[in-house]
Formats: C-alpha cells, sequence, structure tokens
C-alpha cells in the first residue's frame, strides 16, 4: 500500500496478538483467524508486533512470518496496516525495518532504545536513523507510559520542528494542558488509549491502538463511529468502560502486577474472537483462568455489548 500520511492515520486500529501454544511455540493458525475477523470488523487500521504481539519476545524468523502474514492479508484487502520494528536493539530496529520495506506497510512503529534511557539528542539521532532507513514509510513513535523515556509535548514539537517526518505518536494521553500542547503540533497523528479514547478524541487526540479492539473488534469499531456521529452517546459509553476498568482491569495491574501484554490477552480471551490463549511467552506469566473467568462474569453484566458482535455501542 502507499504509505500513509498523519491525517490517514485515525480511528480504532486493532492489534495481533501473539497467540502461544503451551510448547511455547506461535500459533500461527491463530493469526490467521485474527487477521480474518479483524478485517472483516472494518477497523481503521490493524498492526503488529506491539506489546501484545510480545515484540520482545520473537526470534527475527518468527518476526518475518508474523509481518509477511499481516502484509499479505491487508495488501489483498486494502486494510491499512503497520508494521511494529520494535526491538530493545536500535541496530536490530533498523534491520527489521530494511527487511519490511517491500511488504510495503502504511507506516511502522518503533519504540526508543530501552536499555539506558536517551538524551533529548540522541531521540533526535534515533528517529532521524529510523526515518532515513523508512525510505518513506511514515514512522510512528509507540511512546508508552512504562518505557524508560517518555516524551513531554515539547520534545514531539522539537523533533517536527527538526525536520524529523514523524508521522504519529502512542502515548498516555494527559491534562488538559498537554492536549492543548499535543494540538498545537502540525502534521502528527495523536494515539491515546483505547479505553479513553471518546474523550480523547473530543480533547483532539486522533485515534487509538486500541487495546478495547482486543475486547472485541466489532463493537470497538461501532464505538468508533459514534465518536463520528453522536459524541454524548460515546462519552456515556466510556463512562461504563471506565467503570469496568477501574474495577475488575486496574487492580490486576496494580495489586497482581500483570503487564500489559496480559491484559490485552485477557480481554480478547473474554470473548473469544481471536483463539488466542491467556498464556504469554517464557518467562512472562498471563492472567489465571479462574481470575479471567471472574473477570468475564463481571464484563459480561457491565458491557453486554462486546459479546454480542454486530451490535451496536450505548
Amino acid at each position: 500500500m502507499e504509505p500513509l500520511k498523519a491525517s490517514d492515520i485515525y480511528g480504532t486500529w486493532g492489534t495481533l496478538l501473539l497467540p502461544i501454544a503451551e510448547d511455547d511455540s506461535i500459533r500461527y493458525e491463530s493469526l490467521q483467524e485474527q487477521l480474518k475477523t479483524l478485517i472483516a470488523s472494518g477497523v481503521n487500521g490493524i498492526y503488529s508486533n506491539g506489546t501484545a504481539g510480545e515484540f520482545y519476545n520473537q526470534t527475527e524468523a518468527e518476526f518475518d512470518q508474523i509481518s509477511g502474514m499481516l502484509a499479505e492479508a491487508c495488501n489483498k484487502a486494502g486494510m491499512p496496516f503497520q508494521i511494529g520494528c520494535n526491538c530493545t536493539n536500535p541496530k536490530q530496529t533498523l534491520k527489521r525495518i530494511k527487511r519490511i520495506r517491500s511488504l510495503k506497510p502504511g507506516a511502522i512503529q518503533v519504540i526508543l532504545p530501552d536499555w539506558s534511557p536517551l538524551s533529548p539528542d540522541e531521540v533526535l539521532v534515533f528517529l532521524d536513523g529510523v526515518c532515513n532507513a523508512a525510505e518513506g514509510i511514515g514512522v510512528v513513535l509507540y511512546n508508552p507510559p512504562h518505557a524508560k523515556r517518555v516524551l513531554a509535548p515539547e520534545e514531539y514539537a522539537g523533533i517536527i520542528t527538526k525536520g524529523i517526518p514523524l508521522v504519529g505518536c502512542k502515548t498516555a494521553g494527559g491534562d488538559e494542558d498537554w492536549y492543548a500542547q499535543m494540538r498545537a503540533i502540525p502534521g502528527l497523528s495523536l494515539f491515546v488509549p483505547g479505553h479513553r479514547l471518546a474523550s480523547g478524541i473530543q480533547s483532539g487526540a486522533h485515534g487509538a491502538y486500541s487495546n478495547i479492539a482486543c475486547l472485541h473488534p466489532v463493537t470497538a469499531q461501532h464505538w468508533y463511529n459514534d465518536m463520528r456521529t453522536n459524541m454524548e452517546k460515546a462519552l456515556q459509553f466510556e463512562q461504563r468502560i471506565g467503570a469496568f476498568f477501574k474495577q475488575y482491569i486496574f487492580p490486576l495491574i496494580m495489586e497482581r502486577h500483570y503487564p500489559g501484554q496480559a491484559i490485552d490477552k485477557m480481554l480478547a480471551w473474554l470473548t473469544g474472537w481471536g483463539s488466542v490463549p491467556l498464556r504469554l511467552r517464557w518467562p512472562y506469566r498471563g492472567v489465571t483462568e479462574q481470575e479471567a473467568l471472574m473477570v468475564r462474569e463481571r464484563c459480561r453484566a457491565l458491557l453486554p455489548e462486546f459479546f454480542e458482535t454486530g451490535v451496536r455501542s450505548g
């Protein structure tokens, strides 16, 4: 596909979640099922090798196979897609970018090198090198709150001012002043957490690499469509999503210390749409089935729309 401009990157993007078998291998048939469902759901795009794709725990051969599967399915369907070339090793990031250029993704996602936090000048050097390696394919910076170096709005502004062609960023969002500063940056697609997408859109965000699409991409896309036509309804739905997360998701993170990838896989497991096991790849641990069954019961009571595919949210 043609490279995506910042204005082309918006809405609900669904992720490929890495399905792990009991022998710690990747269940590629589950990835194919996920791709089929995501494409049929009408999400605004699909991306690979984010946190839930366990990019940090793949061999290079596995990375290549997953990237090829995504590109083949999306190019055939005309579905926008991004390939995550995320890696804790910056030299490996460049190698991954060069290998996948021929797959023609709409954009490439990267993280900042993670072992030692970069200085402001080093951030510019890294992103400049990444964009040069991409050879005209747009670059999106995946900068979650647990990154060792979380960029402030003035740093994003500095990146654009320096002429580095970053087209988007994935962030944790912020307060009113943060959104005002981010809105002032030209040519940058701003993505925020999926469970706060309606209020984020209202404040100036453009979309989400969505944990709500992990729960079910069909309902997540219906919710985004509501944001475009009936924001009051969408905000009311966000309140129910927020209550569910506060009561049943955040305690798993704060008290049980599960990582985000365990939560995203559990969300998909709750509705069963992608045949995604709860298991994470060794040595990490996923949410237990007993815990997930309890969360499923509460989710079905609070957010029944996600168990009724094709039914609109609200």
